[in-house]
């Protein structure tokens, strides 16, 4: 069985630990985890990882977050991986930091990535995992909230909560959405 596992973010050191690229830095914990290297392909930074017979392939779109579907679809149809595979990770100011929250479908809310996502693929019906950045902004400022780097305090919640990340997403391949949800979804907070 194959999956595509996509982390959202931004390329460039100017959005490096960014709150805003998260998703990245799951991917890279999930790849390292599974003991895999990326390389520089079509669209994405690609890693490809086995875990208990299954194929994952881990990417980091190229095409920045609001083009994101353009690298998802790419990678789905080149390795032939079937919607219910298909698990985002992404940045979530609706959460609180360091909150996860897996979901099986859903609509893009406010997240440009994952709304360029439904717009590309055609469908909300597909998983996310949400890691929550919190809303700590004035009015008028979520952007420069959103592509800020992590304050002090914030990273240290996050360096606990990015392995539970990697430990959810591993439930996805091994036993589904469904199981995920309910292992995890109720015991974080």
């Amino acid at each position: 069985m194959k999956y595509l596992i996509a982390g959202l973010g931004n390329i460039g050191d100017d959005y490096a630990n960014t709150r805003h690229n998260i998703g990245f830095i799951v991917a890279d914990a999930l790849a390292w985890d599974l003991k895999s290297d990326f390389s520089i392909e079509r669209h994405a930074y690609v890693s490809k990882a086995r875990l208990k017979g299954r194929q994952l392939t881990i990417i980091k779109p190229t095409t920045y977050m609001n083009l994101s579907g353009k690298a998802i679809r790419y990678w789905m149809e080149k390795e032939k991986i079937p919607l219910e595979n298909l698990l985002v990770v992404f940045d979530e100011i609706a959460l609180d930091t360091g909150v996860l929250r897996m979901r099986s479908k859903g609509s893009g809310g406010t997240h440009n990535g994952t709304n360029h996502i439904i717009e590309t693929i055609g469908t909300t019906d597909f998983a996310r995992l949400r890691v929550g950045i919190g809303k700590d902004f004035a009015r008028g400022f979520q952007v420069d909230y959103v592509l800020g780097k992590w304050a002090k305090q914030e990273e240290k919640i996050m360096l606990e909560k990015i392995p539970l990340a990697v430990e959810m997403i591993k439930s996805f391949v091994l036993s589904g959405p469904q199981h995920a949800m309910n292992q995890y979804n109720s015991n974080i907070v």
